[in-house]
């Protein structure tokens, strides 16, 4: 099991109690030593380190599970592309993925102030820790190509609101379940 973006570290520490053979991998290096610090108080090893999803550091067909969640996004589409290409290579076949993408239905994706990279990717212009930071978002026609080498298990839409500044912002995700498998889709 893999934990890509392992952030604060609740999804890997609850793997690795409960049994899993568990890595980590994050761009962030404070989200890696926090979560090596939460790991030691809690005696579980845990193979964590720092890296990029666009170069990820695992042999093929390495993994049985990855769990993906709100974090191959940070990219564009040539970026999705070959975050996807490495998810299917360090994937056992038979193993599945489980990963978010936004959605174009999201207010962030609508936004005009956002600057457009291209068809499916806009940077986030709202100060804060994301600033300029790029977001892919997907939307139906394009889900079944990226994920053409995959067996889609499922696809949801998920929709949830912030709250900020006293109004509602509408969240859309997608929720992708992919598994890699020797016979025919």
């Amino acid at each position: 099991m893999i934990d890509l973006g392992c952030g604060c570290g609740r999804n890997t520490i609850f793997y690795a109690q409960n049994g899993f053979d568990t890595y980590a991998l994050d761009k962030s290096e404070y989200a890696v030593k926090y979560t090596k610090e939460i790991s030691k108080i809690h005696k579980l090893d845990i193979n964590i380190q720092t890296g990029d999803m666009l170069n990820m550091p695992y042999e093929n067909e390495f993994f049985d599970c990855i769990l993906c969640r709100n974090v191959i996004s940070h990219t564009d589409t040539e970026g999705i592309k070959v975050i996807i290409k490495k998810l299917y290579d360090i994937l056992k076949y038979d193993g599945e993925c489980f990963l978010t993408l936004g959605s174009k239905n999201s207010d962030l994706y609508k936004d005009p102030k956002n600057l457009k990279v291209d068809e499916n990717t806009k940077r986030r212009m709202d100060p804060g820790v994301e600033y300029r930071v790029p977001h892919f978002y997907a939307d139906m026609n394009i889900i079944p190509k990226l994920f053409e080498k995959f067996k889609i298990e499922y696809v949801s839409q998920l929709q949830y609101f912030k709250q900020e500044k006293g109004k509602f912002l509408s969240r859309w995700n997608y929720l992708i379940l992919i598994k890699k498998c020797k016979e025919e889709r």
